[in-house]
Formats: structure tokens, sequence, C-alpha cells
């Protein structure tokens, strides 16, 4: 479904372009006719173009990555820094830096230079400071903010980079060229789209046309980035998820973890390997008891041997028992001793 409508874009002005004689010839493809010496740009091209763009904003925004906006020329400065500043991304309004692409990390010295006099007027050194020093470096940080500051949290190069008018931005343009950096662009009809790797062409004077096409754009970015916020949202619930798997497993042993292994094995191996592995589990019960049993039976007898031995010992090693005989004994010769001496 489109992002807008071809009425919305008419009552925007998006459709008026250049003078014929200021024309270039690469934007034929994008004009549909000529009138009072006007060109009037294709509308019908404009909004297949737009959501071609807007859907490769959306995956840019959605994989986490910056895009940076540039727009320097008057009637654009408030509407794309106003619409841009929703959805957090950098952008440039004031005059573009020579070299921001290419010599990226001395623009970072720079804005860490303001980050470093913030942490001066908040750890105290700045009231150590002579008026006149402070005086200097307030009007630098001043310039420093004007310049950079609407890129202070870019922290590396951007992913992708919007400009509103490419003749007047064609030092950014050849930068992020030379850096493979995808371009999108809003191309009028005196402009080449040849370089451009998402070309939208729309009038880039009007600032009714400015702020339609940034408005679409940049709501592309937001559905993008409300995305990406609700597939990190998901992921908290998998990993714990995941976590309790795994505790799980652990508190079972390696045994419970090896078992449902070597069933997985059998399977992939086929259904004979399945039925060796069920086989086997039931015959492993039979030969477990089979085996116990001669043991059982060893053990009883073991012990019946050591009762009879114990009896013999206690009775062969007891000194009371074989008094009590020899005692017997004397009587009995005695008493017989007796009886011949009475005969």
């Amino acid at each position: 479904m489109p992002r807008t409508d071809f009425k919305e874009l008419l009552d925007a002005g998006v459709h008026f372009g250049h003078l014929k004689r200021k024309w270039n010839p690469a934007m034929a493809p994008y004009i549909f006719m000529e009138r009072n010496g006007i060109h009037i740009i294709d509308l019908e091209k404009t909004i297949e173009k737009l959501d071609e763009a807007a859907s490769a904003m959306k995956q840019i925004a959605k994989s986490g990555k910056k895009i940076l906006f540039v727009a320097t020329k008057k009637q654009a400065k408030e509407i794309v820094a106003e619409k841009v500043d929703r959805v957090n991304m950098p952008y440039v309004t004031e005059r573009w830096p020579g070299g921001m692409l290419t010599n990226f990390p001395t623009i970072r010295k720079a804005v860490k230079k303001m980050s470093h006099i913030d942490r001066m007027a908040t750890d105290g050194t700045f009231s150590n400071l002579s008026k006149r020093e402070k005086l200097q470096i307030t009007r630098q940080r001043a310039k420093l903010e004007k310049n950079l500051g609407s890129i202070a949290d870019l922290t590396r190069l951007p992913s992708a980079l919007f400009v509103v008018d490419i003749t007047k931005e064609h030092i950014a343009v050849r930068e992020a060229r030379r850096l493979g950096i995808p371009v999108f662009a809003m191309v009028d009809t005196n402009s080449d789209p040849t370089g451009i790797d998402f070309p939208i062409p729309a009038n880039d004077d009007a600032s009714k046309s400015i702020s339609l096409i940034t408005e679409i754009l940049c709501q592309a970015v937001e559905e993008g980035l409300n995305e990406r916020k609700m597939e990190k949202e998901k992921e908290p619930g998998t990993r714990e998820r995941r976590i309790i798997r795994k505790d799980t497993v652990t508190a079972e042993g390696p045994a419970a973890a090896e078992k449902p292994t070597a069933e997985k094995a059998a399977v992939a191996e086929g259904p004979a390997a399945a039925e060796k592995v069920a086989t086997t589990e039931k015959a492993a019960p039979a030969e477990q008891a089979a085996a116990e049993e001669p043991a059982a039976a060893s053990e009883t007898a073991g012990d019946e041997g050591e009762k009879k031995e114990g009896g013999a010992d206690s009775d062969a090693g007891d000194p009371d028992s074989e008094d009590t005989e020899q005692e017997k004994t004397d009587e009995d010769k005695d008493q017989a001793a007796t009886a011949e001496k009475e005969d």
C-alpha cells in the first residue's frame, strides 16, 4: 500500500519542477510534461520511488543503524531539524563541514572537545579560569554546538545519507559515494540522479514539498525503530526458557542427557537400529535378575557355613565344658572303685 496518494502530493506542490532551460536531460524519465516553460514531474514515479526509499530506510532503522539527514537550504533547515529530532537521528542543517565523512576521526575530535568543555563547566574547572578565557571557551562551545551539535551522538559513520538538494549538497554526495554509503535524495528537474541510490523526483524548493517527503521518510524510520524495540522485548523470554531447560538437564545428570541422545541416534539410523535399542533395554533387566540369583545363593551358602564353623569353634575353644566332662569321668571311676571294695 502506498504511503501517500496523488492528491496529497499535488496539494504540496511536489509536481512543480524548474524552468525548461534549466533542466538536466538525465531527469527525462521522471518528467511528465512541460507547461508554460516549466517542467511537471510525474507523480506516479514519485509515489513509486518514495515507497521504495521508505522501505529501505525502515530496514536500516530496524537493524539499529543511523541515517544522516542533510538539508542546509534556508527553507528546509527548521523542517528537517524538527522532524528528524523526533526519531533521534543525526542531521546537518548548517554548513556541511568538508571531510565530515572521509575525515570522520577529526570531526569526532571536535565533538569530544565540545563534551570536554561541558565537563569543565560541571566539575568546577571553569570557575578557576579568568574572565577572558571563559568568554573564549564559551564562544568556541557555541560555534561547535551550532555546526556539530546535531551529530554529537554519531559515534561511527552513518549507514545512509538523506539529502534534500543534491546540487547544493554535492560535496556530501561525493563523500558518501567515495565511502560506498547509500544516498537517498530529493531530485528536482535540474539535478542529475545518476549517482543516487534512491532518487525521489520531487520539488526540492517548496517548504510544503520538503515537509511532506521528510515526514513520510521519518514515519518509516519510526516504524523500523518500533519493530526493533518489540523484537528486543521478545528476546529475554526466549533466553529465560533456554536457561530453564539447561538447568533441568543439569539437575537430572549426564545419564539422563545421554539416554535421549542414544535413542535419537537410533531413530536417525533407521527402524532396525531402533528395534535393537528397544530389545537391548528389555533384555537388560532379565540379565540383571539372572546374575543376581547365583550371587544370592552363594551368599546364603556362605552364611550357613560360617554359622557351622562358628558353632564348632565355640565348642572347641570353651575350657569350662572340658573341665565339666573331666569331673564326670572322675566321679564314675570313684563310684566303680567303691563298689569293688564293698564286694
